[in-house]
């Protein structure tokens, strides 16, 4: 989904944004196919929460390499603590 989000950025910023609304959509539609299918298996172990916030985690762990080296974003610490949060939201979603 990262890529559908932002890399029509790169490469469609000066085509209208209908056109990168489309190709965005043609992109997440097979990340839907994966998804999907992957909530239900995981639903029958996890809870809600636990999905989600697992959805989150690998989410970041995509998107801070993809902002940095595809992007070309410069690194901001900020970025380390915004990732500590999230790990500590893991660890009171998944806890006891």
């Amino acid at each position: 989904m990262t890529f559908a989000w932002y890399g029509h950025l790169k490469h469609l910023n000066t085509k209208p944004w209908y056109l990168a609304a489309i190709l965005s959509w043609f992109v997440a539609f097979f990340e839907y196919l994966l998804q999907v299918p992957a909530n239900r298996i995981g639903y029958t172990s996890l809870n809600l929460p636990q999905l989600k916030i697992m959805q989150e985690i690998i989410t970041i762990c995509i998107f801070i390499p993809f902002a940095l080296y595809y992007m070309k974003q410069p690194w901001k610490t900020d970025y380390f603590y915004a990732f500590l949060c999230i790990l500590g939201a893991v660890y009171f979603t998944f806890k006891g």
